[in-house]
């Protein structure tokens, strides 16, 4: 008989403050093309870096039905349970806890590589997590990276303050959840 396999799981984490696009094609990307059999969207419950945020709940149920597509993500409320500032080293630490039968992956764009010693403990993350890298548009990016569009949620969020049009950049369901709750509103 032979031992099951290491499923291979990523996290990728952020503030989804809105989830767009980009978020969705990094997660799919990431999908087809690394060793990845499961990927974990996490969003952040209190920013480390004291960014003011759209209440929890609200991203994520944005996360949940920008996702919703790709069968093997799932989108987790750990950093909520988890309660405080949300640190990636104390993420990892906890879902390998939940999963030690699998290997982590942590998914960063490229703007975030060189920021990683930086965050909470990061010189611990590689001994947790081995990275996926996606490249992001507008930020040096390696030979193998995918090039990502040029999204940010920043750039969404300003766009439906000012009554700009978002569609070709945030999922419709999004945008629908947006729109019946009144956020991001000018």
């Amino acid at each position: 008989m032979t031992a099951p396999a290491t499923p291979s799981i990523a996290l990728f984490g952020g503030s989804f403050d809105p989830p767009h696009v980009g978020h969705v094609l990094a997660a799919t990307w990431a999908l087809s093309t690394a060793a990845i059999d499961e990927l974990v969207v996490m969003p952040a419950f209190d920013h480390a870096f004291d960014k003011p945020l759209t209440p929890f709940a609200h991203r994520l149920r944005m996360a949940e039905l920008a996702f919703a597509p790709l069968r093997a993500v799932t989108v987790s409320d750990l950093e909520a349970r988890l309660g405080g500032a949300s640190y990636t080293v104390r993420t990892l630490e906890h879902l390998r806890q939940e999963r030690p039968d699998a290997s982590w992956r942590l998914l960063v764009g490229t703007d975030l590589v060189t920021q990683i010693p930086r965050w909470h403990e990061g010189h611990r993350i590689p001994s947790l997590a081995g990275l996926v890298v996606v490249g992001r548009g507008g930020f040096e990016r390696g030979e193998e990276d995918l090039h990502m569009p040029e999204v940010s949620s920043s750039e969404v969020r300003r766009r439906l303050r000012a009554g700009e049009p978002a569609e070709a950049l945030v999922p419709r369901e999004v945008l629908g959840y947006i729109a019946e709750h009144g956020l991001y509103a000018p």
